[in-house]
């Protein structure tokens, strides 16, 4: 309630007419202030005219009146600037630390707009909590958000990227590579891949780049996945021997640290989604030099950026989905689906990193361009909301629901959505 008390004054939302405080003086909002998300009044450099005098400072808003006392305020200096105390309920006259009494306002709101806004953020989670909404909404209002919602999301992939970058002294090889592992693990095990590419440089394995061995060796080893590991007859078990003494091999002449379990998740995965086989194409792809990292930047099409994925793992991850015995046929190493999905979470947030970092626009404009060219992710979130009315051409528009789904709807984060805002506000000023 209180949270809704604050997005009603920030955004002068209250019943219209005359405002008063409770002892009856005239009260008028030149400014809301500013809001404070921290410790603290909740607006900063508000301006109010009360009676005939004009007031510039803090602004505190409460549920009840009683709440300045339940909290501390009235022997909390930080306080002394309150100039108005705005509450939903008149229990209490307050006073600052030095005893003298804080103007007091009960806020007049639209009678229903709490159960409105409880509604809202207390729907079920199975379809948008203002999928009736979305239907009125102008089309060119729900575009301009939806642009900033993917660009939100695009702009927080590349801080990641650009933290890799950071983190290995702005060698983009070695940020790739990190940020491809995450990519590989999709989203059942991207940290899990993350945190082993962070534990396994890239500069070491590139030395052993003539022997896939080596590489699966460390690989597998560091991931932990060779503890256990059951071959099946002949063919399986001299590989998995083989991996282990190379993996020796690698930890000892690096002085790398086994990692602890870095928490794999297989329980209830289809078999082409271990990460077993990606984890093989990950160490197929640093045997052939890592080329990713040198063409990634030059990328300009749609088929160029699939011709990036266009690698197939050592033999025996081209038939084996773990280091169980196989029966020999050959799998598919990515689907399409897959392949777009490594475009959108690998090479169009490496180059719109980069693109920030060297301050090229073209770079983000190539990025841009790459997400338009790709199809609608078809998922439950964009099924959703499409069939909530919002169209969705193409993978920028999917990962603008996506954001919003994810960050908005699931932490019911309404007051800050602009389609929430709208909904709430014509609610409020209706009355």
């Amino acid at each position: 309630m209180e949270r809704l008390m604050q997005y009603v004054w920030q955004h002068r939302l209250w019943m219209p007419g005359d405002m008063q405080t409770v002892d009856g003086q005239r009260v008028e909002v030149l400014d809301p202030g500013l809001l404070n998300t921290d410790a603290g009044p909740d607006f900063f450099n508000a301006k109010v005219r009360i009676g005939s005098h004009e007031w510039a400072g803090n602004v505190e808003i409460h549920v009840r009146a009683s709440d300045w006392v339940r909290h501390g305020h009235q022997a909390d200096p930080a306080y002394d600037s309150i100039i108005l105390h705005v509450v939903y309920r008149d229990d209490y006259r307050v006073h600052r630390a030095d005893g003298s009494e804080v103007p007091q306002l009960v806020m007049a709101c639209a009678p229903d707009l709490n159960e409105k806004y409880r509604a809202m953020v207390e729907s079920a989670t199975a379809e948008p909590p203002c999928a009736a909404q979305i239907p009125g909404l102008p089309q060119v209002y729900l575009t301009d958000w939806l642009s900033a919602l993917a660009f939100e999301r695009l702009e927080e992939r590349a801080r990641r990227m650009l933290d890799y970058a950071r983190r290995s002294a702005f060698d983009w090889h070695e940020a790739i590579y990190i940020m491809l592992a995450r990519g590989l693990g999709f989203s059942t095990n991207s940290d899990a891949f993350e945190r082993l590419a962070l534990a396994l440089p890239l500069r070491y394995l590139l030395r052993h780049q003539n022997n896939i061995e080596t590489i699966e060796g460390a690989c597998f080893g560091m991931a932990g996945l060779l503890d256990g590991a059951k071959g099946g007859e002949d063919y399986e078990d001299r590989y998995i021997a083989t991996l282990w003494r190379e993996y020796k091999f690698f930890i000892a002449k690096y002085r790398l640290v086994p990692q602890a379990s870095l928490g794999w998740r297989l329980a209830r995965m289809r078999p082409q989604n271990f990460p077993h086989r990606r984890l093989g194409l990950l160490a197929q792809m640093v045997s052939d030099g890592f080329m990713l990292g040198y063409k990634l930047l030059s990328v300009r099409t749609l088929d160029e950026a699939r011709s990036l994925f266009d690698c197939r793992p050592s033999y025996f991850w081209q038939t084996h989905y773990t280091f169980a015995p196989s029966n020999g046929r050959m799998v598919q190493t990515l689907s399409d689906s897959s392949v777009l999905s490594l475009i959108i979470n690998v090479v169009v947030p490496v180059m719109f990193a980069y693109g920030i970092h060297q301050g090229q626009e073209e770079y983000r404009q190539r990025a841009i361009d790459l997400l338009e060219q790709i199809p609608a992710e078809d998922n439950k979130i964009v099924r959703s909301f499409t069939a909530a009315g919002v169209p969705c051409p193409d993978a920028f528009t999917s990962q603008a629901i996506i954001e919003l789904r994810r960050n908005y709807c699931d932490k019911r984060k309404c007051l800050y959505c602009r389609i929430g805002h709208r909904y709430l506000a014509a609610n409020a000023i209706r009355h």
